[in-house]
């Protein structure tokens, strides 16, 4: 089932594909299809020249330097930059701050914070993670003493993504040990990452990336004007901002993607000596995740035009997360299949830009079998979706 836009909307996606055609260079798009790592200037160049043609933040109000576009518009544009090979926008100041900001910050935060966040002066990142408080993140330690006009901030965050290139942090802290719920007394803190005290040490995955962090805030000193919010109530503001990441993370487009590129190769491919699309149980997996894909991407619309109205998205945004991760999940897994032993090897100098030696099994087996390796999180990260379930039953369900 293809999804129908009308003849306007097919005007804005073919200049959207005019504009990608001339603004994103055609090496940072062999990079992104390549699957090799992106530098910090490789997202601030894209970054920067989204910024320049407005359309950085088509999810904020127009007033703050959003777009003004439609659901239907949103959904094209983000389409197209993945069919065009374009990098990510990191998500943590556009997509997740800048949202949270708009609704609970004060005037002059947000006159300072999200000027700054579209022109790239600032790069986010995201404090809640904490060992022994990751899904079940209302049990978070790190502590935030008031001292006058500022706040004494000591904990450990962990799992903080790209923090090693951030100039700042939002971040959950604990306002008041006693409160009588863990959701309540926690605070929503903005935190300079040049502070005194503030200490980032890598963490190195299975695969040998250096993606994630932990952080550790020993006695840091932070103004009280950078609290978001009021005190003893930043619960609020994680729980919208985790909507906003959760529709995020279920990357409709992405899927798409990989959809296309799985029939790609399972028409190459042979089983038997016939092409691999045609193994009954291959391609019965296959229209089984076709078929999953076109609902979510329909939800996905559903979800994104209730934003539009000004309905932030509640437990709805859990659904998506659910869904949305498994189909990810599982493109990716019928795609390490198709290669079959070509999967296994994994040499991460592949990665490297430059590198250029002979390629081990048929056209993008590297990629594949390192995205294979990296979906694997995505049913954890931003809340798991065991957990998920759980909002999902209480909230929907009434259970």
């Amino acid at each position: 089932m293809q999804i129908r836009f009308s003849p306007e909307e097919e005007a804005f996606r073919a200049e959207v594909r005019e504009w990608l055609g001339g603004a994103l260079p055609p090496a940072l798009a062999e990079k992104v299809k390549g699957a090799k790592r992106l530098t910090k200037a490789d997202y601030e160049l894209w970054h920067a020249k989204l910024h320049e043609r407005g359309w950085l933040a088509p999810s904020w109000p127009e007033e703050w330097g959003g777009t003004g576009w439609t659901p239907a518009q949103k959904h094209i544009f983000e389409e197209e930059c993945v069919r065009a090979n374009a990098p990510r926008v990191v998500p943590f100041g556009i997509t997740m701050l800048g949202p949270v900001l708009i609704k609970f910050g004060t005037e002059a935060q947000k006159a300072h914070y999200l000027p700054r966040i579209l022109d790239g002066t600032d790069w986010w990142c995201q404090g809640y993670s904490e060992p022994g408080a990751g899904s079940d993140l209302a049990s978070l330690k790190t502590r935030a003493v008031r001292d006058g006009d500022h706040y004494v901030v000591n904990g450990q965050k962990t799992w903080t993504t790209l923090g090693h290139h951030a100039d700042w942090m939002f971040c959950l802290v604990r306002t008041d040990p006693q409160a009588a719920k863990p959701q309540e007394g926690i605070s929503f803190l903005l935190i300079d990452m040049a502070s005194p005290g503030v200490e980032v040490r890598p963490i190195i995955t299975l695969d040998g990336e250096h993606e994630v962090n932990e952080v550790f805030l020993t006695d840091v000193r932070v103004p009280a004007g950078n609290l978001v919010g009021e005190e003893n109530r930043g619960w609020t503001c994680a729980k919208y901002l985790l909507t906003h990441e959760r529709t995020n993370i279920a990357g409709v487009s992405y899927s798409k993607s990989g959809l296309a590129h799985l029939k790609r190769l399972a028409a190459k491919q042979k089983s038997g000596g016939k092409p691999l699309a045609e193994d009954p149980l291959f391609a019965a997996r296959m229209a089984q995740v076709e078929i999953d894909l076109t609902a979510l991407e329909i939800f996905n619309l559903r979800l994104v035009s209730a934003a539009g109205k000004g309905q932030a998205p509640g437990a709805e945004s859990s659904l998506l997360k659910i869904k949305g991760t498994e189909v990810r999940q599982e493109i990716t897994d019928l795609l390490r299949r198709a290669i079959g032993p070509y999967a296994m090897p994994y040499v991460p100098e592949a990665f490297d830009e430059g590198y250029n030696a002979e390629p081990i099994g048929p056209e993008d087996a590297m990629p594949l079998a390192k995205g294979y390796f990296n979906m694997r999180k995505l049913s954890i990260y931003g809340g798991s979706n065991e957990i998920q379930k759980n909002i999902v039953s209480k909230q929907l369900l009434g259970l």
